[in-house]
């Protein structure tokens, strides 16, 4: 399967992408020039700014956004994120920024971090709650990406990029997460790194290759049962959207290509890869 791209690149590193209907659809962040960009029907795109980084975003359920900024979270009332309001900062060190995050089924806002060198360890994992309180909840890691819950909630599936792996947690209401295990362990020369990912309806987990041109979806054996192609190298994240929650939206990066090279780098893609998603979990507060 081949994924095509909606309109011509945007961003310099797309990433993070989200459907919400409520704000009319489709959002993504232009991730280190701090923007939140809404696609239109004519090819371009509505670019609203929201810090020095716009790493991830999920919807509020009383309406808006919450926001990983770069060292910090900033909320938004409305869906087009005009009101934008940073929070105060969760830590100082400016060598640490916020990469990519999702909700729990409580609502939560989980969002993960990696230093400006990548180097090992100096990454980590917090938790903001509904009721507004920060909590760091996984240390020791190196580039946190993509994270997602299983269809009913009590499994997390979690990619910290240099480890090649997909990680599986168990979770549950009152503990968080625990147990961590591989679940799938990719070959470090031949796919590409693990980026961002998302869930299907049948709990298939879908990864975001960096440097792998391509998607795979892993059947919740942990088999490799589908592939997106791409004509672009760097992908970065990918999320289900539409109407129907089974259009599959990707986005990639202009980020380590030669100048010249791969003129769709930092587009979004689209492909209908005959399976449902899950609906974006919001965040509660």
């Amino acid at each position: 399967m081949r994924a095509e791209p909606i309109a011509q690149p945007h961003a310099f590193h797309a990433e993070g992408p989200c459907w919400w209907p409520e704000w009319g659809g489709l959002k993504y962040v232009d991730m280190m020039a701090g923007d939140v960009l809404s696609p239109r029907e004519d090819g371009g795109v509505n670019r609203v700014h929201v810090g020095k980084v716009a790493a991830a975003l999920r919807p509020r359920g009383s309406g808006g956004a919450i926001i990983g900024v770069e060292r910090g979270f900033a909320l938004a009332e409305r869906p087009d994120l005009s009101d934008v309001m940073p929070l105060p900062q969760t830590w100082s060190d400016s060598s640490v920024r916020f990469n990519d995050g999702g909700c729990d089924p409580l609502g939560n806002f989980y969002c993960g971090t990696m230093a400006y060198d990548q180097h090992q360890g100096g990454a980590s994992m917090y938790v903001y709650s509904t009721e507004g309180v920060t909590t760091q909840v996984l240390t020791d890691l190196t580039i946190s990406n993509g994270i997602a819950w299983s269809p009913d909630g009590s499994l997390v599936y979690f990619n910290d990029t240099p480890t090649h792996q997909i990680a599986m947690f168990d979770w549950t209401p009152q503990g968080g997460l625990a147990n961590r295990r591989p679940f799938v362990q990719l070959p470090k020369q031949e796919t590409g790194n693990p980026d961002g990912l998302c869930m299907d309806e049948q709990g298939g987990v879908w990864i975001a290759l960096y440097g792998g041109s391509a998607v795979h979806r892993y059947a919740p054996d942990g088999s490799l049962d589908q592939v997106v192609e791409l004509p672009v190298t760097n992908v970065t994240a990918c999320t289900f959207g539409g109407s129907d929650l089974r259009t599959l939206y990707i986005t990639t990066t202009r980020e380590n290509v030669p100048d010249g090279e791969q003129p769709l780098a930092g587009a979004v893609f689209s492909c209908t890869p005959g399976v449902g998603g899950l609906p974006t979990r919001p965040f509660g507060a």
